[in-house]
């Protein structure tokens, strides 16, 4: 019986090392996650107004000039291209760190009642806004209610 206990305890206490190996690389496995290309793909929103379609990409951290907005065929193209340089000297080390940060998302515009010549994009805060005008044929009418019989 007490060799029964023993060998219980022995396999529990062996069974640790092991729960630790699987939660530090579940830990690793996440953090290595994090830096994959899917999350570097920036959240945007969009609000559809009565005069305009408007879009908000969350890009913090980069310049007026580090985006190309493009519009080919009904398709609207957001990218951006960041390279940050640091170099840091210390008593006989040198240290060069580089950066390199781009996203590209691309977003299927109505085919009409959109006026895409007066489209204009703005940067404040970390923040590109895009504003894409509506015709008038495109902008909201009433609502009608409609009478059942």
């Amino acid at each position: 019986m007490i060799m029964s206990k023993m060998n219980k305890l022995n396999e529990k206490i062996a069974a640790v090392p092991s729960m630790i190996e699987d939660f530090s690389k579940d830990i690793f496995n996440k953090l290595n996650h994090n830096r994959s290309d899917e999350n570097t793909l920036p959240s945007v929103n969009i609000k559809d107004t009565d005069a305009s379609y408007c879009l908000e990409v969350a890009a913090p951290g980069m310049e007026k000039k580090d985006f190309d907005i493009q519009l080919d065929n009904g398709v609207l193209i957001i990218q951006a291209n960041k390279e940050n340089k640091a170099a840091n000297e210390e008593v006989g080390y040198t240290r060069k760190e580089f950066h390199y940060q781009s996203f590209k998302r691309t977003f299927a515009l109505p085919e009409r009642n959109l006026k895409v010549e007066e489209i204009k994009a703005t940067y404040e805060q970390g923040i590109l806004y895009i504003d894409i005008p509506k015709t008038e044929d495109a902008k909201a009418k009433p609502i009608k209610n409609i009478e059942i019989n």
